[in-house]
C-alpha cells in the first residue's frame, strides 16, 4: 500500500482513538477501588462546608494517580458546587505566579493578565472570592517534586494552607502528586507545620491487572474482534516487565495504526513487534528526566560495575567516592531508584545482619546511557 492509499483508506480499526491518549479518563477505572475510596474521605469534610484533607499520592510512574485525581474531581463537581477543585501539571507550571493562574482561570475561566498585575492582587481575588462564596478549595499538584527543582514549593504551600490566616473562613488543601519517596523531608517547618497529609499509596500493576485495565480500553478504543487475548497479553507482559502501563497502551495505539496501514482489520503479531520497535525509551526518558544529580551518578555507577552480582556494600563503596555522601543516604537514593522501578534488589541472608542485597538493573545498560545522553542534550539545549 502506497503512503497516498495510507491517507485515504477510509475504514478504519478505531472506534474511538481518544480512549488511547495519556489525558483520557476512562469510565471504568479498574483496580484502584481502595485508592478512590481514600480520595473521597480526604475530600469529605469539604463537601459539608470544612477543610479538605491534605494527601501525598505516592507511587511510581503510570500507576494511576493522575487518572485517579481527574476521576474524583470530576465525580465531585458532579455533585456539588461547595468545593474547587483545581489540577496543576507542575512539569508545565512552576513559578508562584503560573500555579496560582492556574488556580484564577478554573474559578474565573479566564487566565489574569500576565503583565500590569501584581501577585497579590490575583492571589487576593481567589482567596476573597472563597470566603465570600462560602467554597472550599484543594488544588492538586502534579509532579510536585518540579517545584522543588524550581525552589518554589515551600511559598506555594505556604501560599495555599495558610490562606485562612489572612482570609478568615477561607479552607483550603492540597494532593501532592509525586514518585519521590523523599519529598516528605524537603519542606520547611513553618509548612510542615500545616501540610499533615494523609498518605495514598499507588502500588505498580500486576500483570494480570494490566491485562484487564487494557481489555477495558480495547473496548472503549477498537470496535470488536480487533485484537486477540494472545496478543493482549503479551502486550501485558511487555508493559508489565517495564513497570509501565503506558507502554502498553502506546502499543495498542501504534499496533492498530500499523494494522490499518496493512489495511488489515485485526492486530497481528508482526503489527505488535513493529509497534515494540517504536515503542521502547519514551517511558525511560520520563522516568530518567526526573533523577537528581545524585541519583544519575549512583545509576551511572552500577552501569559500570556490569555485574549480575553487584552487592550494595560494594556498590556504596564506589558511590561515595564520587560524592561523599552517608550511608543512609545512599540507601534512600537506592531505594528511590528501585520505587521508580528503574532497577531490582534481592536480599541474599549472607551480610552481616544477613542482609546484603543484590542490585539488579532492569533495563539494558546501552539503553539507559543512550536515554541519559539524550536526557541531557535536551536539558543543555533548554538551557
Amino acid at each position: 500500500m502506497g503512503i497516498d492509499d495510507i491517507l485515504l483508506f477510509d475504514e478504519t480499526i478505531f472506534k474511538n482513538i481518544d480512549a488511547f491518549n495519556p489525558d483520557y479518563v476512562p469510565e471504568n477505572y479498574l483496580h484502584r477501588e481502595s485508592q478512590m475510596e481514600a480520595l473521597a474521605i480526604c475530600l469529605r469534610p469539604a463537601l459539608r462546608g470544612g477543610r479538605p484533607i491534605n494527601t501525598v499520592v505516592l507511587g511510581s510512574p503510570a500507576t494511576g494517580k493522575t487518572t485517579a485525581i481527574n476521576k474524583i474531581f470530576n465525580i465531585v463537581e458532579g455533585t456539588s458546587d461547595r468545593v474547587v477543585c483545581v489540577y496543576v501539571n507542575c512539569q508545565l507550571h512552576t513559578t508562584r505566579f503560573n500555579i496560582f493562574s492556574q488556580i484564577y482561570n478554573k474559578i474565573f475561566g479566564h487566565m489574569p493578565p500576565e503583565t500590569g498585575v501584581p501577585f497579590s492582587r490575583i492571589y487576593g481575588s481567589i482567596m476573597k472570592y472563597l470566603q465570600t462564596e462560602k467554597k472550599s478549595m484543594v488544588v492538586a499538584l502534579d509532579d510536585v517534586s518540579y517545584l522543588f527543582h524550581s525552589k518554589n514549593a515551600n511559598k506555594i504551600f505556604y501560599d495555599i494552607l495558610r490562606a485562612h490566616e489572612e482570609f478568615k473562613g477561607v479552607r483550603t488543601g492540597i494532593f501532592a502528586i509525586l514518585s519521590d519517596i523523599e519529598f516528605r523531608y524537603m519542606l520547611d517547618k513553618n509548612v510542615t507545620s500545616v501540610f499533615i497529609p494523609q498518605e495514598i499509596i499507588f502500588e505498580p500493576y500486576t500483570t494480570q491487572e494490566m491485562f484487564d485495565i487494557l481489555k477495558d480500553r480495547i473496548k472503549a478504543g477498537f470496535y470488536p474482534d480487533v485484537i486477540s487475548d494472545d496478543i493482549l497479553q503479551q502486550i501485558a507482559e511487555y508493559a508489565s516487565s517495564a513497570g509501565d502501563l503506558r507502554m502498553g497502551i502506546d502499543l495498542l495505539r501504534v499496533s492498530g495504526n500499523f494494522a490499518e496501514a496493512d489495511a488489515s482489520k485485526t492486530i497481528e503479531k508482526k503489527h505488535l513487534i513493529e509497534a515494540a520497535k517504536n515503542t521502547g525509551s519514551a517511558n525511560l526518558k520520563s522516568t530518567l528526566k526526573t533523577l537528581s544529580k545524585d541519583e544519575k551518578i549512583l545509576l551511572k555507577t552500577i552501569i559500570d560495575f556490569n555485574k549480575d552480582d553487584l552487592i550494595a556494600g560494594d556498590l556504596y563503596k564506589s558511590f561515595s567516592e564520587k560524592t561523599s555522601t552517608s550511608y543512609a543516604s545512599f540507601d534512600r537514593t537506592l531505594n528511590k531508584l528501585e520505587f521508580l522501578r528503574l532497577i531490582d534488589t534481592k536480599f541474599t541472608g549472607k551480610g552481616v545482619k544477613g542482609n546484603s542485597r543484590i542490585i539488579i538493573l532492569r533495563f539494558n545498560t546501552e539503553e539507559i546511557l543512550k536515554c541519559l545522553e539524550r536526557v541531557q542534550y535536551l536539558k543543555n539545549k533548554n538551557g
